[in-house]
């Protein structure tokens, strides 16, 4: 479970996140949804220390991310940001294998290496281990990256945008990769998405925010409604009943 009591981070008199207080369960994804500028991406790095808070507590798993060592915090919780994102001549497995550091401090044990393959098999990616970054599409590309952070064997996850730069049949196939290691490897996944369908339909639960506050937490039926939709995003919504389930539309 993440639990985050009373965060607030101040970066100016204009911006502010929170106070949030918020509880994720564990399994499954929660994804985190809202505007531009709701403080998605915020409020994920926090969770990953990846960016310091002003005030309140945020635990990961009971563990608190503020004053657990580095090194154990590493083996809790793993975060892949967008902007992290480098295109180097590091092989697919090379890459993936960054994700053993916490465990292994860079000297690979036949049980690194066995879970790398693993990462990699399961993101389909076992044609193009040995394959350079900057011989890969944008999708494989992203796939890697991912598969990545699953090596690093986690039992939370946080992605910032994975769907980024992706086209509709990538978008698909990362979330369908993504369900299946929530569901199979035991997983909580929180990832910050920007269209609201991909929520509704893959995730667990969805977490709306707005001025850096949450607005919303639920199910996808309870958050997939036009008067919550509608006032999160500032625009006229309706949600209709599709072929697998409720559609956002916009008008």
């Amino acid at each position: 479970m993440i639990t985050l009591t009373e965060v607030h981070k101040k970066y100016s008199s204009e911006v502010t996140i929170g106070p949030v207080t918020l509880e994720i369960p564990t399994g499954g994804i929660t994804a985190l949804v809202g505007p531009n500028g709701a403080g998605k991406s915020t409020m994920l790095t926090m969770v990953g220390r990846l960016l310091g808070i002003d005030s309140g507590t945020i635990e990961v798993a009971g563990y608190d991310v503020t004053s657990t060592a580095s090194k154990d915090l590493a083996k809790i919780v793993s975060i892949l940001r967008q902007e992290n994102h480098f295109v180097t001549r590091l092989t697919v497995r090379q890459l993936v294998a960054f994700g053993r550091f916490p465990h292994s401090k860079g000297r690979l044990t036949t049980t690194d290496e066995e879970i790398i393959s693993r990462s990699i098999d399961f993101l389909d990616l076992a044609e193009l281990e040995g394959r350079y970054l900057d011989q890969l599409s944008g999708g494989q590309r992203q796939r890697a990256y991912v598969a990545m952070v699953l090596a690093q064997d986690t039992e939370t996850v946080l992605l910032d945008e994975p769907l980024n730069n992706l086209d509709m049949k990538h978008s698909v196939l990362m979330m369908q990769h993504l369900k299946r290691a929530a569901q199979e490897l035991n997983r909580t996944i929180v990832i910050v998405l920007h269209d609201i369908n991909f929520a509704g339909h893959y995730s667990d639960y969805i977490c709306a925010m707005k001025h850096g506050k949450v607005v919303q937490f639920g199910t996808p039926e309870r958050i997939m409604n036009d008067e919550i939709l509608s006032e999160v995003f500032e625009t006229p919504v309706q949600v209709i009943d599709g072929p697998n389930g409720p559609l956002a539309v916009y008008y």
